[in-house]
């Protein structure tokens, strides 16, 4: 996925809250010249309009900045947000060219019904939901399908398991697990159902 956005170059002494007052937020874009860095401001709306589709460290942006003749693909690497308010206060992008190698995190999409569920009354357990791969910037893929019917009770898939798009490679330990189906765990006994032994009195007699 590729989205656009366009920036403005922006005062680095400009006050922040002064700036949203006008509808603007503070952002930043790093990578463009070597290690130089970019204050910018992007338009409230459109920052809002670009969260709802973008992923950070995964969605390809083109970044126009026309005040400064500067036109490129960025990713989005950080988003920044009020610790309890429900805002977003600055942005961070790094630029890249399309031939570049990045590692980009990618969410697992669990796809079928595991035998090991539907035959064998197991309980399907996903470790992971997302992975970080390492491929061209202009390959990034949205997400990774990990079709899981074939597991029996028991089996697990691990990140050697993935199908990657081509020129593709996942980062991390072959070996770990992403998906296993365990045995479902058996209802434990309420109170309602446990049974009640119940004592009863011994009566003594004598003979008369």
């Amino acid at each position: 996925m590729e989205l656009t956005i366009e920036c403005k170059a922006r005062d680095p002494k400009a006050k922040a809250n002064a700036l949203r007052r006008q509808g603007l937020m503070p952002a930043v874009l790093y990578g463009h010249n070597g290690t130089e860095s970019m204050s910018l401001t992007v338009d409230q709306k459109a920052a809002d309009l670009l969260l709802r589709k973008a992923a950070v460290n995964n969605t390809m942006i083109a970044l126009k900045i026309p005040d400064q003749s500067w036109t490129g693909k960025a990713l989005l690497r950080e988003v920044q947000s009020h610790p309890w308010k429900n805002l977003v206060y600055h942005l961070s992008f790094f630029a890249v060219k399309a031939q570049d190698e990045v590692e980009v995190g990618v969410v697992l999409n669990f796809v079928g019904e595991p035998v090991g569920v539907s035959d064998e009354g197991g309980v399907l357990n996903t470790e992971i939901n997302e992975v970080t791969v390492r491929c061209k910037a202009i390959d990034i893929p949205e997400s990774i399908d990990v079709d899981v019917s074939g597991l029996a009770l028991g089996g697990s898939l691990t990140l050697a398991d993935l199908q990657l798009p081509d020129g593709a490679e996942v980062v991390g330990e072959p070996e770990q697990a992403i998906a296993t189906v365990l045995q479902a765990r058996k209802a434990e006994p309420t109170a309602e159902t446990e049974s009640v032994e119940v004592a009863l009195p011994v009566v003594e007699t004598t003979e008369a």
